[in-house]
């Protein structure tokens, strides 16, 4: 029995180390076998994100082109596979920079660089500063659309850490890089003196244009800065950027509404600013066109709340910031800022405030505007859809806008309407054709463009002056200044106050019309209120 019970026991133990050994082989051979599965997806996905990595060709071997091709050799996995680089200069062909061929191409006949772009299979080209791409607008950069080829620009190397240095900054050529001009120098001193321990209030300071402004004075040694708008979530956005660019700056941020006089008269008596930047304001044509009472009651009513309580609490300048649809105007948005303008150069000597109007076209990129509409569009698959086939615009980019109006608000001695050199009008259609190809696409075969036809109010161009402002030049090559022309109707101030009152009592037609009667030059353009055009 005991003899029979030990076999059992033995062949039962022979039978679990087996089972165990089997188990073991099992799960190493389950693990070898995963091990290998995990390392060749691993290795393939590295091939693979080699292969997308952007083939870049860096263009200049002079300055920062062999210091960026050295960083982008060195690093294992850069969003770049840096291939050489390209250059103009015959005598550099053939040369050697970090290990990197350096192709020599001319300007006058790209076969040269088509050839090297598909030998090498590139798809990009960095250019190592601004003044590079400025200089190559109408060559390569121009090439580069024309055949689907990747632009970056090299920003400069990031600030050390830990002893090593960080990635390069290189971002996408943007269609702001491709329309911006020459940088534009402002008289900092000059600035800065009037600044120097001022309390400044920026209304509309969440807007596009009150933004920059709040970012441009956080550069001085100003004492507060005090930002109003009435819309709560892109005040607190300014608020936590503020607070992470310029922590040492003291701002206050107050939400308002520059109808309310309560409201006003609360922050002007709370902080007592010096210089009031107005730039509060409805900006576009078409949602100021149906609702023209609301355009009235903000551009006009509430420009002139703010300047009266400017003048109330002894504001030593008050800068608007106005805009070329004030010109001519067309439509009820551009009414209402030509409007605005008579109401400020009106009051200018009346009081010790000097009052200044600041007068520019559109500005890239701001909310709201064509480009991100653009930008949205494409992302989607297309259609762009512009207006009118001619349709042409003056842009600026928003810091060169905001540098002028500081600039501007500087030289002004009170009464002037500054106007800024805003360069050549740009065909909207190009500019969409443009957006395009700086996608990698290619007009109207992957995205159609689509024109919707003039909206109301709308024109094929705008002016910066009228027909009787003439301009002088000032002590700024970009900013010219045109008198100040006034309504000399001794009812000015009646009109002002039977247009405000329609406004509010929401009788549209007897707004528009008062309006019409205080701006004579106000004809309305592919709009229903043409009929009240006399």
């Amino acid at each position: 029995m005991l003899y029979t019970m030990m076999l059992a026991f033995n062949i039962i133990s022979i039978n679990l180390i087996t089972y165990f050994v089997i188990l073991d082989i099992f799960c190493t051979s389950f693990l070898v076998i995963g091990y290998r599965a995990f390392t060749i997806t691993i290795y393939y996905s590295l091939i693979n994100n080699l292969h997308k990595r952007n083939r870049a060709l860096i263009f200049s071997t002079q300055g920062q082109g062999p210091l960026l091709g050295v960083q982008l050799s060195r690093n294992i996995n850069p969003s770049y596979r840096f291939e050489g680089f390209i250059t103009t200069n015959k005598h550099k062909d053939g040369a050697l920079i970090s290990g990197k061929r350096v192709y020599y191409f001319d300007e006058n006949n790209y076969k040269k660089l088509n050839a090297i772009i598909e030998k090498n299979n590139i798809d990009s080209i960095i250019f190592t500063s601004a003044k590079r791409f400025e200089d190559e607008k109408e060559r390569l950069v121009e090439y580069c659309l024309d055949n689907n080829i990747k632009m970056f620009l090299y920003g400069g190397m990031q600030t050390l850490t830990d002893g090593k240095l960080e990635q390069p900054t290189i971002h996408p050529v943007q269609i702001e890089d491709l329309l911006e001009r020459d940088e534009i120098t402002i008289e900092i001193d000059k600035i800065s003196a009037q600044l120097s321990d001022k309390v400044i209030l920026v209304t509309g300071a969440a807007g596009s244009i009150g933004r920059e402004i709040v970012l441009q004075l956080a550069k001085f040694d100003v004492r507060q800065i005090v930002l109003l708008d009435n819309a709560e979530t892109p005040l607190h956005n300014i608020q936590l950027e503020l607070e992470k660019l310029h922590p040492k700056v003291t701002a206050h941020f107050c939400l308002g509404d520059v109808r309310s006089k309560e409201r006003m008269r609360y922050v002007f008596e709370r902080f007592q600013p010096q210089i009031v930047f107005h730039a509060a304001a409805y900006k576009h044509v078409p949602m100021v066109e149906s609702n023209p009472c609301e355009g009235v009651l903000v551009n006009v009513f509430g420009t002139l709340n703010v300047a009266n309580q400017a003048i109330d609490h002894n504001v030593e300048k008050f800068v608007m910031v106005s805009t070329d649809k004030a010109v001519n105007p067309t439509n009820v948005m551009g009414a209402t800022k030509r409007i605005a303008e008579m109401c400020v150069q009106k009051l200018n000597g009346t009081c010790t405030t000097k009052f200044i109007t600041t007068r520019f076209g559109n500005v890239l990129g701001s909310n709201g505007s064509v480009i991100p509409l653009f930008k949205e569009q494409i992302a989607a698959g297309g259609p762009l859809t512009v207006t009118h086939p001619e349709i042409v615009r003056y842009f600026m980019t928003i810091p060169e806008a905001c540098r002028l109006v500081l600039q501007a608000g500087a030289m002004g001695k009170g009464g002037e309407i500054f106007v800024f050199d805003m360069g050549e009008q740009v065909r909207i259609a190009d500019l969409a054709r443009k957006m395009i190809r700086l996608s990698g696409l290619e007009p109207e075969r992957d995205i159609k463009i689509v024109y919707t036809g003039l909206r109301p109010g709308e024109k094929l161009y705008e002016e910066l002056l009228s027909d009787k402002e003439t301009t002088s030049a000032t002590s700024h090559y970009k900013i010219r200044i045109t008198p100040s022309v006034t309504n000399d109707d001794k009812d000015f101030d009646k009109l002002i106050q039977q247009m405000i009152e329609a406004a509010e009592n929401i009788q549209i037609n007897e707004t528009v019309k008062t309006m019409k009667t205080l701006a004579p030059e106000f004809k309305s353009n592919n709009s229903a209120f043409a009929a009240f055009d006399k």
